[in-house]
């Protein structure tokens, strides 16, 4: 068993059963290959910022290192190319650079390029497939690329079709595109009061950046892995009865009707900012990251957490969290609901 701490920001202590590290196409081969044999059961992760090891995975952790990247100028916009491997926070900042706005609403998120199209990463009111244009993977099992449209990544809220195929596909290279007539997006939260202010792409890269480092927690400092919820989806009568009782609650119209409601809010009102349970903790200055403060939580610790604040949020708001965090478990990816059943 091989230890896997260091690969993942939430630090907790847990092993695999072997690491392969994807720099070239001859170790993409190899996994080709290792997936013939028997018992061989693998996972993807690029920088580690979004799972959570609730046991130590029996398999292979493939860990993607793909690097390089490209900025091609067409009449009708920017396009980026760039491999899996790369940082996602260090291509926006290359782009801010060149002088080249679109993408600072997602600065500071802790990805690599390759977990960005899978997870559907979004901040402040912009998400990833807003510049998507495709994604080129690994077929693990023909063994050779292929490049999927971003209507065939299926993008969702936090979601995308990579999510509910996780053995075939290693994603190698995106394909992005960014407008030439820069239009800030401030219509979520705190950067709705900039509205009135002269803005250029860099002024509102810096404002993000001073925004998340306000709040969240630097996981080099403290294990965590950024939100551990998605936003909970709730119908209009919802919100009706909702704003009777809290007029400032935190609530975005989608375009079917229903809206989506701030998860950090509702903990918070639930008391639960700063809470702590054995070696795991609510982050103090936002609801909805939980933390490992001195890298000695387990990830059961942190799911006896997380599952302690659904049913706080249950009991009072009758609204179901649900992570956003991948919890990989001894034989691979976890189905939350059956994580939390096993708890009761």
């Amino acid at each position: 068993m091989k230890e896997v701490t260091a690969l993942h920001t939430f630090a907790v202590k847990s092993y695999c059963k072997d690491i392969l590290y994807i720099r070239s196409e001859k170790d993409l081969q190899q996994l080709s290959l290792y997936q013939q044999q028997p018992q061989s059961d693998w996972i993807v992760i690029g920088e580690g910022s979004n799972v959570l090891f609730v046991e130590d995975y029996q398999g292979l952790l493939v860990c993607n290192r793909l690097l390089g990247r490209q900025l091609i100028e067409k009449i009708d916009g920017w396009y980026i190319e760039a491999a899996a491997g790369e940082n996602w926070h260090q291509l926006v900042c290359w782009l801010i650079e060149h002088g080249i706005g679109g993408l600072e609403n997602l600065a500071l998120i802790p990805s690599s390029l390759g977990a960005a199209p899978v997870q559907n990463i979004g901040a402040y009111g912009v998400e990833f497939s807003q510049f998507c244009q495709w994604v080129d993977v690994w077929d693990v099992e023909q063994a050779c690329l292929r490049r999927l449209t971003a209507t065939e990544c299926q993008f969702g809220y936090r979601d995308s079709y990579f999510k509910r195929v996780t053995d075939r596909w290693v994603i190698t290279r995106i394909g992005l595109k960014v407008s030439k007539y820069w239009q800030p997006q401030l219509s979520y939260g705190p950067l709705a009061r900039l509205a009135k202010s002269p803005l250029t792409p860099k002024l509102l890269f810096d404002e993000i950046c001073k925004l998340r480092e306000q709040k969240l927690p630097d996981p080099k400092k403290v294990g965590n892995a950024g939100s551990f919820f998605k936003n909970p989806v709730v119908s209009a009568q919802w919100v009706d009865r909702q704003q009777q009782i809290a007029p400032e609650i935190p609530v975005y119209p989608l375009v079917d009707g229903r809206y989506k409601v701030a998860a950090g809010w509702l903990i918070d009102q639930c008391g639960l900012k700063g809470y702590q349970m054995e070696q795991a903790a609510v982050h103090d200055q936002q609801a909805l990251v939980l933390t490992n403060p001195q890298r000695q939580a387990s990830g059961r610790q942190i799911v006896s957490l997380a599952d302690h604040i659904r049913q706080q949020v249950w009991s009072r708001y009758q609204v179901e969290l649900e992570p956003e965090v991948l919890l990989i478990g001894a034989e691979g990816l976890l189905c939350p609901q059956e994580v939390f059943k096993s708890l009761c």
